[in-house]
């Protein structure tokens, strides 16, 4: 089964504790603290892969997690490392954030690997918080919770040439024919129902890939048909073979049919609609008035494409058209992949926190930097608290909060840790 749409849940490994540990040896009275840190989180890794032409395997396996870092120990020994979590994914496919649609990677190249979602630092421990005035703190950080999103994969084929028209018009023919390729084909609306690709010799002029784009009808570009979902499929293509029902063998004018599909190409992306294209006008081995219908298309498009006549069934004509194709292909530049968007979270935003009442009128504090630094405490322990509320202050958050109007008894939601307001 051909699928190209998956939605998944990926995290970056979290960062392994700090510790806190005292050097306790029988000669070293005043030994200090000596708690290791904690190893880096894994990341997860996208590879893409030319091997793969499908997202089926995102059907079934949905939560991708990698390994988390090690803690650190006494005797300053640092934890481990987590494992990178490597997930290989089709080429062609555009990575996007599910929730605000933000471009994170676009997989082109055969061997791309994209960071998707960083591990976390690993916490420190007790030997980095020393100081003149505490020659044996208990603080230490717990390690940072890894990125964690939800993720829209999308695959478009990567071909330079694109097959393109109605039903039954032979598209499937024509690629079984100058290619390895070996589409279902039969005489009903709708045969293909996934693109298909097929590697095209040239000869001494090379070779090139070709899809069959299948589900093109009127309305294709608003989801009738199959065309909604398979219109993206064009995008990568460098230069369009329009494949044509010259016989009119399903009772449809050809003219009007080309007519369609570029409209419908223009509305779902007007990029496409300059995009270079030749007409393959098929079928005209198959009744006489095929002459005719030829003429009235060299009338309608003939200063704007190229026409060629042609019988896939017969490969009459196919050469040239291959030919040409190839020709024009040295003079069409290769497509640019997207370029991801910058990531908002990578820079440092003004607002470093966000105050608001939460459901049951208490308080709710929202904020990465915020939430990092309360998730990496060590809320069990007096002093990496006293430490939490210095950092608070330099915040700015304590007086925040005030200015919000908090009252003595109130409780603070920030991340999943609840505190009472107190002066």
């Amino acid at each position: 089964m051909f699928y190209d749409r998956a939605k998944i849940y990926v995290k970056g490994g979290d960062g392994g504790n700090g510790c806190i540990a005292m050097r306790r040896e029988k000669y070293v009275p005043f030994g200090g603290p000596w708690g290791g840190d904690g190893g880096r989180g894994g990341d997860v890794i996208f590879i893409a892969d030319e091997g793969i032409n499908t997202l089926q395997d995102f059907r079934y396996k949905r939560h991708f997690k990698a390994d988390r870092g090690s803690h650190g120990m006494g005797k300053n020994m640092n934890g481990a490392s987590g494992e990178d979590l490597s997930v290989r994914v089709p080429t062609g496919t555009v990575v996007r954030d599910a929730d605000t649609g933000r471009l994170i990677a676009d997989m082109v190249e055969n061997g791309q690997q994209v960071v998707i979602a960083k591990g976390g630092r690993g916490g420190r421990g007790n030997v980095h918080f020393a100081s003149g005035t505490n020659k044996a703190p208990r603080i230490a950080e717990k390690g940072e919770p890894g990125v964690e999103l939800w993720l829209e994969l999308e695959l478009k084929v990567i071909a330079d040439v694109g097959l393109i028209g109605f039903p039954n018009a032979g598209k499937s023919t024509f690629i079984s024919m100058v290619s390895a390729a070996k589409p279902k084909i039969a005489d009903y609306p709708f045969t293909t129902l996934v693109p298909n690709l097929g590697v095209v010799s040239a000869g001494e002029e090379g070779s090139f890939v070709v899809a069959d784009i299948p589900g093109l009808i009127e309305g294709a570009s608003q989801g009738v048909g199959l065309g909604h979902e398979f219109l993206r499929h064009t995008e990568r293509t460098r230069l369009l073979i329009h494949v044509v029902d010259t016989a009119g063998t399903e009772g449809r004018d050809p003219v009007e049919d080309i007519k369609i599909i570029n409209r419908e190409l223009e509305i779902y992306d007007p990029r496409l609609a300059t995009r270079p294209q030749i007409i393959a006008a098929n079928k005209m081995d198959i009744v006489p008035e095929a002459e005719e219908n030829l003429s009235r298309l060299q009338e309608a498009f003939g200063q704007k494409y190229e026409i060629y006549p042609i019988s896939a069934a017969t490969k009459q004509g196919l050469d040239k058209v291959v030919q040409r194709v190839a020709k024009l292909l040295e003079e069409i530049p290769k497509i640019e992949p997207e370029q991801p968007d910058e990531d908002p979270a990578m820079f440092e935003s003004e607002d470093r926190f966000h105050i608001k009442r939460d459901y049951d009128g208490n308080w709710r504090v929202t904020g990465k930097e915020i939430e990092r630094h309360v998730a990496m405490t060590y809320l069990e322990e007096d002093e990496s608290i006293e430490r939490l509320q210095r950092i608070m202050k330099m915040m700015g958050l304590e007086q925040g909060l005030m200015d919000a109007g908090v009252k003595e008894g109130d409780i603070v939601r920030i991340g999943d840790w609840e505190f009472e307001w107190s002066e």
